[in-house]
């Protein structure tokens, strides 16, 4: 026989004492006293004490029988713990459950690792058992915020006017970005659908239509190698705007991260947020999403050093290149050994030619390459980086931009193991000014920053043809410490402008009616000027919950092979089904 449930695991109080309640859940760790018998009794909500007394040994009987993971109902008498046992991390930790009856709904088989938080599970064995995971309290309490900011964005959309318009899971493949996922039509032979990376194109279609403000908190797709804040499927809050700049996409979104943050973990956030050209963040931080929750901004030696007789400073700037560094604070007694495996870490991980220091100490500063050196270009060296007795600088020589990413990567390695960065801040930023295109050395072309649809700054539209390499576009990106959360831009509008877009990007006149013809020909339309921006779901939970991965924050995720270890997907199919969609594959050479 089953009772209705008449509170949850999570919910009772000294204020329910002496009431007759129903709880159901899965049984945790159960004490055995002798007299007594204890289970800490748990669903999603939190945790109950229950004993089961030897007043009823028929009920006292058939408790010894529970085991971990048995789903059971309880009924009984709310009573107060005594003071000694009372456990004030649980909100029901004043009280207990006085069991009259018991039900068990279902039994278990000990599971492959204890259902608690804390416990030193690999992560294969984590998702292969997901359903188990899922049970802990730290994944469940992850997965109920999520829900919460479901709530939250919806809800500030609708206030401000948007309309929530879904956009097609089947659509056509297209060039640029990603590897798309393919989805063979079996009524249309030899066709293909794909599954979309973004809704770009269908969003400024809805702008074309006259849905001047659209969102959509859609999946998308991207078939790509994995880390831990990739996967192949991904969630977005997906949004576009109708007669705007950036200014009115950066104070809605302002907006957004202001509610999300305060109606989910209480965080109260400034806006605005600070702006950074992508020159200047790349200048200062090696970076176009850089971490601001810490110093470390790079100093450049060029000019000093442009003379020195040390080749490494003088040909790197006479060739086009950079010397920079940082100066990382009460580091300047570090010593030799120490120096030589940072210079060995760096050269192996950020690929730099060579690390070259300054140490700050009490008899004046010490440099590594001080013998090819002026006293006085150390001098104005140290002045330029502003250290102090006790500091150390540390120097990187070699072509941009690659130089700058280098100490960029270098930076956040210092401000990481010597505890310089503020874990409890929240740091927004938006990086703007990107530029248009990127020249890409292997395919001999340009290829677009953001997507191809991304318009140019207005007051660079007379360099397309001249000068295409120094057109900065209409783009920006959202940060939050260290990661981008976002990307967007103002886009093109204009029939014309967008075929010379595609023209750029090596697409010819041909292509671009094949793949991009729908959207050129609403263009002769009317089309209204119209911007939006992507948000990563995932990643602003993983920032809000301090996850180290998405897998954290999904409820279902794939691994790093794009595998789902818990149902074996992606899997074989039979050849009735390939023979259906026009498919055979190709056997492996020796196969």
């Amino acid at each position: 026989m089953a009772f209705k449930r008449t509170h949850t695991c999570g919910e009772l109080t000294a204020a329910h004492l002496e009431e007759e309640v129903i709880l159901n859940g899965w049984v945790g760790p159960r004490r055995d006293l002798g007299g007594l018998i204890f289970i800490d009794l748990r669903d999603r909500y939190g945790i109950t004490q229950v004993v089961f007394t030897e007043t009823d040994e028929e009920l006292h009987r058939k408790a010894e029988q529970l085991r971990a993971e048995y789903v059971v109902c309880v009924k009984g008498k709310v009573i107060p713990r005594g003071e000694e046992n009372i456990n004030p991390n649980l909100v029901t930790g004043e009280i207990e459950i006085e069991a009259t009856s018991l039900v068990i709904y279902s039994e278990a088989e000990t599971p492959p690792f204890e259902i608690k938080d804390g416990i030193p599970t690999n992560e294969e064995t984590r998702l292969r058992y997901r359903y188990l995971d899922l049970r802990r309290p730290e994944i469940q309490q992850k997965l109920m915020l999520r829900s919460k900011a479901y709530q939250v964005i919806h809800s500030y959309y609708q206030d401000h006017n948007f309309a929530e318009v879904e956009t097609p899971v089947l659509m056509k493949s297209t060039p640029e970005g990603a590897r798309d996922y393919l989805v063979p039509s079996r009524v249309n032979e030899g066709k293909f659908f794909a599954l979309p990376q973004s809704p770009q194109t269908y969003k400024q279609l809805l702008m074309v239509s006259g849905f001047d403000r659209y969102f959509q908190i859609v999946k998308c797709f991207r078939d790509e190698d994995l880390r831990a804040d990739r996967q192949p499927e991904f969630t977005q809050i997906d949004v576009e705007m109708s007669f705007v700049n950036e200014d009115d996409v950066y104070a809605h979104h302002e907006g957004l991260m202001k509610k999300l943050f305060k109606e989910t973990i209480g965080e109260e956030i400034k806006t605005p947020f600070p702006r950074m050209t992508y020159e200047q963040a790349m200048n200062t931080y090696g970076s176009d999403k850089p971490d601001t929750r810490f110093g470390l901004e790079f100093v450049d030696f060029s000019e000093i050093v442009r003379g020195a007789e040390f080749k490494v400073f003088s040909g790197t700037v006479e060739s086009g290149g950079a010397v920079v560094g940082i100066t990382v604070p009460g580091q300047g007694e570090i010593g030799r050994g120490a120096i030589d495996r940072l210079t060995d870490r760096v050269k192996k991980e950020t690929g730099a030619g060579g690390l070259i220091y300054i140490k700050m100490q009490e008899d004046g500063p010490l440099c590594s390459v001080a013998k090819f050196l002026t006293d006085d270009i150390v001098t104005k060296m140290v002045d330029a980086s502003g250290a102090k007795k006790g500091d150390l600088v540390l120097i990187l020589a070699g072509p941009k931009p690659s130089v700058l990413e280098q100490l960029g990567q270098l930076r956040l390695m210092m401000g990481k193991e010597h505890s310089l960065i503020d874990e409890s801040a929240y740091n927004f930023l938006w990086v703007t000014e990107f530029p248009l295109l990127e020249w890409d050395e292997e395919t001999r072309r340009y290829h677009a920053m953001h997507h191809p649809f991304t318009s140019p700054k207005e007051e660079d539209m007379d360099k397309l043809d001249s000068d295409p390499a120094s057109v900065k576009a209409r783009a920006y990106d959202l940060v939050l410490n260290g990661s981008e959360i976002g990307g967007g831009s103002i886009r093109i509008h204009n029939r014309e402008v967008q075929q010379k877009m595609f023209e750029l990007l090596g697409i010819g006149e041909k292509e671009a009616e094949e793949k991009f013809g729908f959207l050129l020909s609403a263009f002769k339309y009317g089309a209204p000027p119209h911007g939006g921006i992507a948000l990563g779901l995932d990643r602003i939970i993983m920032l809000l919950t301090g996850a180290q991965s998405l897998r954290d924050v999904i409820a279902f995720p794939k691994n790093q092979k794009a595998q789902s270890l818990m149902d074996n997907s992606p899997d074989v199919v039979d050849k009735a089904q390939l023979d259906e969609l026009h498919i055979s594959l190709k056997k492996k050479p020796g196969a």
